[in-house]
């Protein structure tokens, strides 16, 4: 049965079918950029990363006793 409340483009596509289609679709590209910056590393990832960069760098510059 079909909802009367369906919105259609000039061509014929049902709009609410392909935003239903969308959201079961997985990861958004930003998702997927996101994803693969926190799991493989790599340059001008920094914005998703969780380490903390100062504790790093004051670890790797305090001399072990």
């Amino acid at each position: 049965m079909k909802n009367n409340q369906d919105a259609y483009t000039v061509v014929g596509t049902n709009i609410n079918e392909v935003k239903s289609q969308n959201e079961n679709s997985g990861m958004s590209y930003n998702q997927v950029k996101e994803w693969l910056a926190k799991t493989s590393g790599g340059c001008g990832t920094e914005i998703y990363s969780n380490t903390d960069g100062k504790n790093v760098k004051n670890s790797i510059q305090t001399p072990e006793e």
